[in-house]
C-alpha cells in the first residue's frame, strides 16, 4: 500500500458537497490505468477497467471522497463565525480543532466560554479566525463557506497510523491500489469515487442507477471493539479487512459475501466478519438503485471514527487490496 497516495488524498480538502479537488487528484492518479474515466452530474468520478471475459458482468466498487465538516451560518459583529455541522460531528471531538476555510484562512473551532463538555452542540461553537470585527472577518469568510478540520497523518508505531480524514480517503486509496496493481480484470470493473456519502448517499445512488451493476462492493471504514471500554464487537485492528454482514442501513447479500470470504481463504488473506450495530455506508444505495443488485462491503477497521485521530493498521488495508484484487480476477456469473 502506497502511504504517499493516501497522504495526498487526506491532505486534499473535500467536505461533503465540495469534493472536486479530491476528484481531480484521483483522476490524475487513475488516468494512466483506466480504459474510460468520467464525472457524472453529481460529481462522482467513475473509472472503468474493461474485462477480458466474453460477455463480462459489471462489477462496481465504491468509496466515498467526501469528509465531514462545517459551514458558516452567521458572522457576528465581533468577527466570530457561527457554524453548523455537515455530516455526523462529535462536538466534543471537534472542540479546539484547527480549521481551514476555502479562502485559505486559518481558524480554531472553540466552544463559548463557560460551556461544559456535556453541553457541547452546534449553537455553542464559534470559529475564531483572528478577526477584530465583522468587516475584517468578511474579507476571509462568508456565510455558506464549507470548511474542515486540518488534515494530519502520523505513524504511531509498527504499521499503525492516526490522522484525518481516514474516513473514507483510505477506501479511495484501496480502490486506486487495486486499479493500479490487480493482475487481471475478468469483469467490466467500475471504480466509483462517490460524493455526499456523509449526508445523503445520493452519489452512490445515482452512480449505481447509471451503471446498473451486476455486483457491487463498498469499501469504507468500520468501527472496532478493541478500544478501552468499547462495546463488544468482533473486529480489531490488525485482524485483517472485514466482510460486512450488516450495519444500521443494510443487510449484505449472503451468497456474494460468502464468495468474498472464500476468496480470502483461498488467498490466505486475513479477514474478519463485521456486524455493525449502527451507522451505514454506500452499500445500501448500491444495493437498491434501479432494479438492485447483490451488494457486499469490505471495510477497514478504524478506531475513533469522525475524530482527528482516526487510527488504522496498514496490514488491514493491504488485506482489502488483496481481496478486491482477487475478486477482479474472478469471472462472475
Amino acid at each position: 500500500m502506497k502511504i504517499d497516495i493516501l497522504k495526498k488524498l487526506m491532505f486534499t480538502q473535500g467536505v461533503t458537497g465540495r469534493e472536486k479537488a479530491v476528484a481531480a487528484v484521483i483522476r490524475e492518479i487513475a488516468a494512466p490505468y483506466a480504459d474510460e474515466i468520467k464525472s457524472d452530474a453529481l460529481g462522482n468520478l467513475i473509472v472503468l477497467k474493461k474485462g477480458s471475459s466474453p460477455e463480462p458482468k459489471k462489477l462496481m466498487f465504491a468509496a466515498h471522497m467526501d469528509e465531514i465538516g462545517f459551514t458558516v451560518t452567521f458572522i457576528e459583529e465581533k468577527g466570530w463565525l457561527r457554524v453548523s455541522n455537515i455530516g455526523g460531528i462529535s462536538w466534543a471531538a471537534a472542540a479546539y480543532s484547527q480549521v481551514t476555510l476555502p479562502s485559505g484562512a486559518k481558524g480554531v473551532l472553540v466552544p463559548e466560554s463557560g460551556v461544559g463538555a456535556g453541553d457541547y452542540k452546534a449553537d455553542k461553537f464559534v470559529v475564531d479566525i483572528g478577526a477584530k470585527d465583522r468587516k475584517e472577518a468578511e474579507k476571509k469568510a462568508k456565510v455558506g463557506d464549507f470548511f474542515s478540520v486540518n488534515p494530519s497523518l502520523t505513524r504511531l508505531g509498527g504499521r499503525r497510523y492516526a490522522g484525518r480524514p481516514v474516513d473514507d480517503r483510505i477506501g479511495c486509496a484501496v480502490l486506486l491500489e487495486v486499479l493500479m496493481t490487480a493482475p487481471s480484470f475478468a469483469n467490466d470493473t467500475y471504480f466509483v469515487f462517490t460524493v455526499q456519502e456523509e449526508v445523503t448517499g445520493s452519489g452512490a445512488k445515482t452512480a449505481s442507477f447509471g451503471i446498473a451493476p451486476d455486483y457491487a462492493v463498498c469499501c469504507d471504514v468500520c468501527g472496532t471493539g478493541d478500544t478501552v471500554g468499547a462495546t463488544p464487537m468482533a473486529v480489531k485492528l490488525g485482524g485483517g479487512c472485514t466482510v460486512k454482514v450488516k450495519d444500521g442501513s443494510v443487510i449484505c447479500d449472503p451468497e456474494f459475501s460468502d464468495l468474498l470470504r472464500a476468496e480470502a481463504k483461498a488467498g490466505g488473506i486475513k479477514y474478519q466478519d463485521e456486524v455493525l450495530v449502527g451507522g451505514g455506508t454506500d452499500t445500501r444505495d448500491m444495493q437498491t438503485a434501479g432494479l438492485g443488485c447483490p451488494a457486499a462491503a469490505v471495510s477497514i477497521p478504524t478506531r475513533y471514527i469522525h475524530t482527528a485521530v482516526e487510527t488504522f493498521d496498514l496490514g488491514d488495508v493491504e488485506a482489502a487490496v488483496s481481496l478486491l484484487s482477487r475478486l477482479c480476477a474472478r469471472k462472475l456469473d
